[in-house]
C-alpha cells in the first residue's frame, strides 16, 4: 500500500479572505506538483481531503491530474488538530493506495506515528503543496519512499533539482 500525504498549498491570509482559498502562488505550486506527479505512474485509488477550502482546492487540482479511480472524498479526521490515531486506525483496515490532503500539525503527527509509533518525533518536514510518499510492507511497517516540494520541481517541464530532493 502507498500513502501520499499532501499539505495544502499556500492559501490567502484570513484577513484577506475568511474562507482562505488558495492564493495565486498556491495554485501555481500545487499545479506544478500535480503535473509532475502525473508522470510518476502513481496508481491512486482515492484522494481524501479535510473540510477546509484550501485543502479541498488542493485536492481538486491533484484529482484533475492524477484521476484516482474511486474519486475525491471530503472526510473527517484531517483538520489541523485532529488526533493522528484516527488515520492510523483507518489505515490498518485499508489496502488501497490513497492520498490525504490536510494540514499541519496533523500530517506531521500522522507521519511520525506511522513511521516511529510516536507522534512527537518530527520525521517529515512538510512544505505547502509538498507531497510525501509512504509505503506499507507486508509486515505492516511504513517507510518513506520519496518527497516532492514545489522548490525542487522546476518549471512546467518538471525538472527536479536533484541536490535539493530527498
Amino acid at each position: 500500500m502507498f500513502l501520499y500525504l499532501v499539505q495544502h498549498a499556500e492559501a490567502k491570509r484570513e484577513e484577506e479572505d475568511k474562507e482562505r482559498p488558495l492564493s495565486e502562488q498556491g495554485i501555481k505550486d500545487i499545479t506544478k506538483i500535480a503535473n509532475y506527479a502525473s508522470h510518476l505512474n502513481i496508481k491512486l485509488d482515492s484522494i481524501h481531503h479535510s473540510t477546509k477550502l484550501r485543502a479541498k482546492q488542493t485536492a481538486q487540482i491533484l484529482f484533475d491530474y492524477l484521476k484516482p479511480i474511486k474519486g475525491l472524498n471530503e472526510t473527517t479526521g484531517l483538520s489541523p488538530m485532529d488526533a493522528p490515531e484516527i488515520w492510523d486506525n483507518r489505515l490498518k483496515e485499508m489496502d488501497e493506495n490513497i492520498m490525504l490532503v490536510g494540514h499541519l500539525p496533523h500530517l506531521a503527527r500522522v507521519s511520525s506515528l506511522l513511521l516511529t509509533g510516536n507522534i512527537n518525533k518530527v520525521i517529515v518536514s512538510f512544505k505547502m503543496a509538498g507531497m510525501v510518499c509512504l509505503k506499507r510492507d507486508e509486515d505492516k511497517n511504513w517507510s518513506i519512499q520519496w518527497m516532492l516540494t514545489p522548490e525542487i520541481v522546476v518549471g512546467e517541464t518538471g525538472i527536479i533539482n536533484a541536490c535539493d530532493s530527498l
